[in-house]
């Protein structure tokens, strides 16, 4: 069969250097840090006391107090990312076949800040065990699909994706392969977390896998850079509409770019860590580019998933000399967590809106926070450090890993 293409009508984020993607997009270009000390929780006792927190989010802004009540935050932001993007793709509700719109949606924890008010509630609350019958449906990492779907009423395929901090990049890869097959003419697909609290900060803090330089947070992402010392934890959310390209031309749609390419691979390799020579992060974008038999000297930017820890960025950038050769040295690299930090099972489709944006804007965003490199990282390497840099691109592909060994690329290019 002939397959359908691909292409992105609508975006939204709401992130920690900008609640909405103009926001978001202004403040990522001009190297901007999100990171700063702790609020949601007192963080004194905890090895890391800082995070990229979302700025002036009040849920009340965007849902009634009944509502509110109703969500935890991971599907809050992610109602607020799937409006944004559907107010700018400008469908006409009424016209559009609901049968034909689907939504999937990644969270890699989930409703985390309930399942801990809960427990803790059950703990605090005496012999007697008292839940809220809100508990389950707003802690299930796949309700905010649902609550997309039945904002807009849309009937199509809807599911929520788990697969760590690869989840969201999922998402775009199930919806995009769904509409090239014909399931769908339209996806609503990204990802949120809200993780920043005392069970999240502690379980990653007892991984080890976090940044303690409490001292500076706004440096403290640091990707490729000798010093690193772990990732930084964000939160927020991003949508993506991602429609088949013939139903966006003939309803006179705004068209970003097209996307041509899905790869999803395991490391099976180790709970945690990366394979060491990238074996999985190589396959993965290998996967991406033969959906399209894209030539790699057309790949002009890779937002990498370098979250600023010792063995990971090391494992990538081997990973993508091993798939680039020499057009590796000719492309632009960088690392956005340096500026978000790691956003957990949304950071894909934030991390995809960049790759979307540099596209339209031919502009790549920084890696800030470089100040010596790591000796085992190739130098030769364009990292894009501090400064956006202009420049054609062509296509653009974002990386993600999550623990378990899961790995998710997407590729896009102008049209």
């Amino acid at each position: 069969m002939e397959l359908k293409r691909v292409v992105v009508t609508g975006l939204g984020a709401i992130t920690p250097i900008g609640n909405t993607v103009d926001e978001f997009w202004t403040n990522l270009v001009n190297g901007v840090s999100g990171a700063a000390t702790i609020t949601r929780f007192d963080p004194t006792n905890f090895k890391t006391k800082f995070a990229c927190e979302v700025k002036n989010f009040d849920p009340l802004a965007y849902f009634d107090r009944k509502e509110a009540k109703k969500l935890d935050m991971f599907a809050q932001f992610a109602i607020i990312a799937a409006e944004q993007a559907v107010n700018d793709a400008k469908f006409d509700l009424e016209k559009i076949d609901h049968d034909r719109v689907g939504v999937v949606w990644g969270a890699g924890i989930g409703g985390l800040n309930t399942f801990l008010e809960e427990v803790r509630g059950y703990v605090e609350g005496g012999s007697v065990p008292r839940f809220n019958p809100f508990f389950i449906p707003k802690m299930i990492a796949d309700i905010a699909s649902g609550h997309i779907s039945m904002k807009y009423g849309f009937r199509g395929p809807n599911f929520g994706t788990v697969s760590a901090c690869a989840s969201s990049t999922n998402a775009l890869a199930d919806a995009y392969n769904l509409i090239r097959l014909g399931k769908a003419d339209v996806f609503i697909a990204g990802g949120s977390e809200a993780s920043i609290n005392e069970a999240g900060v502690g379980g990653f803090n007892a991984l080890q896998a976090l940044s303690t330089r409490n001292d500076d947070p706004k440096t403290a992402s640091r990707p490729f850079d000798k010093g690193r010392d772990g990732f930084v934890m964000g939160e927020g959310g991003a949508g993506i509409i991602l429609e088949e390209y013939e139903h966006a031309v003939k309803r006179g749609a705004k068209i970003y770019c097209e996307m041509i390419g899905a790869g999803m691979t395991a490391d099976a390799y180790h709970l945690t860590a990366p394979h060491p020579e990238g074996l999985g992060a190589k396959n993965v974008m290998l996967s991406a580019l033969s959906d399209n038999n894209t030539p790699v000297d057309v790949v002009d930017y890779i937002n990498v998933h370098g979250t600023s820890t010792p063995l990971g960025d090391i494992a990538e950038t081997k990973a993508i000399l091993a798939v680039f050769g020499e057009q590796a040295y000719k492309m632009n690299i960088s690392s956005t967590k340096s500026m978000t930090g790691h956003l957990l099972g949304a950071t894909g489709a934030i991390e995809a809106i960049a790759c979307i944006l540099a596209i339209r804007d031919q502009i790549i965003p920084p890696t800030i926070n470089h100040f010596e490199l790591d000796e085992a990282i190739d130098s030769k390497l364009n990292l894009t450090f501090n400064k956006a840099q202009k420049r054609e691109v062509r296509a653009a592909l974002s990386n993600t890993f999550g623990f378990g060994g899961h790995n998710a690329s997407v590729l896009f290019r102008a049209i």
